[in-house]
């Protein structure tokens, strides 16, 4: 019963993110414009609130820096001040489109730079906060180049799939009607968010767990060669991240 507690647990946590960052916003849009009469402008600067408040929060929350969540807070933060700056609806659409793929690109330059932005969000779903579990994580991260290599494509993975899903919401913005892409935008948003999860976590994230299992299994891993080095087990299932 413990076990599905924390399942159920994970993805409330999970799903928290798509509900209040896409949903609300799309629904709070078509209230102020349909419902209270706002401009599409308007209620396009204030359905975006939401999504920065709960960045905030969760920074106060955690008290803590968490690289990937301090930036998406201040392109939310920059995205919701020039708003009111554009009073244009597809202008502003577009730009917000514009500055959300400086997520995507900034965590490409990440793995550039050798420090993977997604991996903060990573690791407690591949070690599920078990004290054997993450100083396994620690060792392989140490010790082992495929490791290394697979929390590298993992962020490769969400930066490229974020930087398309902008790419293709900036097009549509000056293709398709104003209403019709703001719920569009959410269902490519959520699209391009399972097309992440099922991707990273099938080719990194699942083999990355099976090696943090094996390596925690083995203790310090001493007298076993290179750390994390061994095959995964067959019958792990690949993490959905």
């Amino acid at each position: 019963m413990s076990q599905q507690q924390s399942a159920g647990r994970q993805l409330v946590q999970a799903l928290t993110p798509l509900v209040v960052d896409a949903g609300i916003p799309t629904a709070a849009y078509y209230v102020l414009s349909s419902g209270f009469g706002m401009s599409d402008v308007a209620a396009l600067a204030w359905s975006s609130v939401v999504p920065a408040a709960r960045t905030a929060w969760g920074l106060v929350r955690e008290r803590s820096v968490n690289g990937l969540a301090l930036l998406i807070l201040v392109v939310n933060a920059v995205g919701l001040a020039t708003s009111t700056l554009t009073g244009d609806a597809r202008l502003m659409m577009a730009k917000d489109s514009g500055v959300s793929s400086v997520v995507g690109i900034a965590v490409l330059v990440s793995v550039a730079a050798g420090r993977p932005l997604m991996s903060a969000g990573l690791k407690p779903w591949v070690t599920k906060g078990g004290p054997a579990a993450e100083a396994a994580w620690d060792r392989l991260r140490g010790g082992s180049a495929r490791f290394r290599q697979m929390e590298r494509r993992f962020s490769t993975i969400w930066g490229s799939v974020l930087l398309t899903e902008c790419v293709v919401k900036i097009a549509g913005v000056y293709l398709l009607p104003v209403h019709t892409m703001v719920w569009l935008g959410t269902v490519l948003t959520v699209v391009a968010l399972l097309l992440a999860m099922v991707i990273a976590g099938g080719v990194s994230a699942g083999p990355m767990e099976q090696m943090v299992t094996a390596e925690a299994a083995n203790g310090s891993g001493a007298g076993s060669g290179t750390p994390g080095e061994a095959p995964p087990a067959p019958a792990a299932v690949p993490a959905v991240v």
